[in-house]
């Protein structure tokens, strides 16, 4: 579908104004009932009779065909807390030198927002090869339990995804995931001053270097090698006492040649801590480079990538791939912003990648 510049300067117009309200409500992850109130509002008024589950919000195009698939687009509402930094209010859309700024602009409002004119567009036209489903999901920042994983059950039978994540507007046809460990190594208490206990921050030290050291044999073309990182320790009480517990938390990266619990046995196998992982549902993901969504794509001139953040993908059964508008750079940092223009070269992409 090709839009005329008069249809898509109204809908990027549109667009925009929704987000700078959307911007307005706070809605931090687990927080985003305000939030969810108005989009369902806003959902209503257009006549588009949304569903939801929690602070999830979901609409069905009128018309599924059994003879079509069924495509799902998914952006999230929820956003991290306003980091340090920022020079303006995060909750005050401001529009200067064509950027608009505001917490969530980028992450993933822009993508909201977005991916909703299309639907609105796409699911009305009869001509689109897809039965199309729009979901605003929560908890996406934290992985919740109360995000996509609950309502996922109650979706219409979904065949692939487009998340609405910033990517520049090329498609994440693959994207890393994550399990992070908490590791304990043990030791025994004693006087500093004396040759007495066993001192666990040094017992932990081979550990540690392991997780540096370490390369996992299976390298992705898409993703590259899995990523791991010791980003917290903690050891010791006061300064004459040897230490007799070390803690420390790895974070992994996985790619889509491994899931996560062949890392974990693996780990378990090489170091002599006591390795506990919190979760190892977050796995990676890929699309194959022949589905027709990719294809698609493609022929469009798009440079299909391997991201390596993580989204809702690693929640989704089935095959999706990222692409949206603005930076994952800008993400969840201080005067996070998104252009109009990426706003409105999103709705016009959508629009071509899915319509007929």
């Amino acid at each position: 579908m090709t839009l005329s510049p008069e249809t898509l300067g109204r809908l990027t117009d549109e667009a925009v104004a929704l987000l700078q309200d959307l911007i307005r409500i706070p809605a931090p992850s687990r927080e985003e009932t305000e939030k969810a109130d108005f989009i369902e509002e806003k959902l209503t008024g257009w006549g588009l009779a949304p569903r939801r589950e929690g602070n999830n919000l979901w609409c069905t195009a009128p018309q599924m065909r059994p003879d079509r698939p069924t495509l799902l687009l998914n952006a999230h509402i929820d956003t991290v807390r306003p980091v340090k930094g920022w020079r303006r209010d995060p909750f005050t859309p401001a529009l200067e030198d064509e950027r608009l700024y505001g917490l969530g602009s980028n992450d993933c409002g822009g993508g909201l927002v977005a991916l909703l004119q299309a639907f609105r567009l796409l699911a009305a036209d009869a001509a689109t090869p897809w039965n199309l489903v729009y979901l605003a999901s929560c908890e996406e920042e934290v992985s919740g339990r109360d995000g996509l994983e609950r309502v996922r059950p109650l979706l219409p039978r979904i065949d692939c995804a487009v998340v609405g994540e910033p990517t520049g507007l090329q498609p994440a046809t693959a994207e890393k995931g994550l399990m992070v460990l908490d590791v304990t190594v043990r030791g025994r208490a004693g006087h500093a001053a004396r040759e007495e206990g066993v001192n666990a921050i040094y017992r932990a030290l081979p550990d540690i270097e392991w997780f540096r050291t370490h390369r996992f044999a299976r390298v992705s073309p898409l993703l590259g090698p899995v990523k791991m990182s010791v980003t917290v320790i903690q050891a010791g009480t006061q300064h004459n006492v040897v230490p007799d517990t070390c803690q420390f938390t790895v974070d992994v990266r996985s790619n889509e040649l491994y899931t996560n619990e062949e890392l974990l046995d693996e780990i378990a196998r090489n170091v002599h801590s006591e390795v506990r992982a919190r979760s190892t549902r977050l796995n990676s993901s890929r699309i194959a480079a022949d589905h027709p969504l990719v294809r698609r794509a493609v022929a469009l001139g798009l440079e299909p990538f391997g991201s390596p953040t993580l989204s809702d993908q690693a929640l989704m059964p089935w095959p999706s791939l990222k692409l949206g508008p603005g930076q994952s750079a800008r993400s969840h940092t201080a005067d996070e912003y998104i252009r109009p223009d990426e706003i409105r070269d999103a709705i016009a992409l959508y629009c071509r990648l899915l319509g007929e």
